[in-house]
């Protein structure tokens, strides 16, 4: 704590003995010497325990256990509450596959400088036929090999209207994957200015944690590459 040293110089015709002391208590008085010490004034200090015997960390709650049944929104991810995973389109693909494990996810969203979206590349991506076939076609490395080369782009991808979701079953949401022949899915939702928000996503192996059991994959195409090439063919 700081204190401000003045020199006062009083007329002595009128200012009286006792308003001199006064005004010299005012000016001792501590001075604030940060924005802490000026608004911390008027806090009380919490009550803390010393720890004693065997103390243990807390974990993450287990995924709930759903059915069929289940509301769709208990096996979506919220975005809203959880930070996002993504990643440069200019990055290599081992480095994202790195980072999904590192995340221990198998989705990333692709982000540019001003962290707008530009696809997605997923796990399967990157272990699945599409980097053969791209080092095939542009006699690259492995190592070479972006995440903007193998990503699925933003025009190819598709999402569910929350609207949508807050009144589906897990089921549907099921259906749905199996339909796209896809393990993800995205969901979307109107911003405050009317512009199109990613809020949420499915994914299958998530699903299937809180299910207790798997969904046939024969159901279901393993990658996006897979569909690609179905289209093509």
């Amino acid at each position: 704590m700081q204190y401000i040293v003045l020199t006062l110089h009083f007329d002595k015709r009128r200012v009286k003995r006792q308003d001199k002391v006064l005004i010299l208590l005012n000016f001792l008085r501590p001075y604030p010497t940060s924005m802490e010490d000026a608004t911390m004034t008027g806090y009380h200090v919490l009550p803390a325990r010393q720890l004693t015997d065997t103390v243990r960390i807390a974990h993450p709650v287990p995924p709930k256990h759903v059915t069929m049944e289940s509301p769709a929104l208990e096996i979506m991810t919220d975005l809203r509450h959880s930070h996002v995973a993504g990643i440069d389109p200019h990055a290599t693909m081992e480095s994202a596959n790195a980072y999904m494990m590192q995340r221990q996810v198998r989705l990333l969203f692709i982000l540019n400088d001003d962290h707008f979206l530009q696809g997605v590349i997923t796990a399967s991506d990157i272990l699945g036929e599409k980097p053969l076939r791209f080092i095939q076609e542009h006699r690259v490395k492995r190592s070479e090999i972006l995440v903007s080369d193998i990503m699925t782009p933003l025009d190819c991808l598709e999402a569910i209207p929350i609207e949508e979701v807050q009144h589906a079953k897990v089921g549907h949401v099921i259906a749905s994957l199996c339909d796209a022949g896809r393990q993800h899915t995205l969901v979307m939702e109107g911003d405050v200015g009317g512009a199109t928000m990613i809020c949420g996503i499915f994914s299958l192996t998530q699903i299937e944690k809180q299910l207790g059991t798997a969904v046939p994959l024969s159901e279901v195409a393993k990658t996006f590459a897979e569909i690609e090439a179905t289209l093509v063919h």
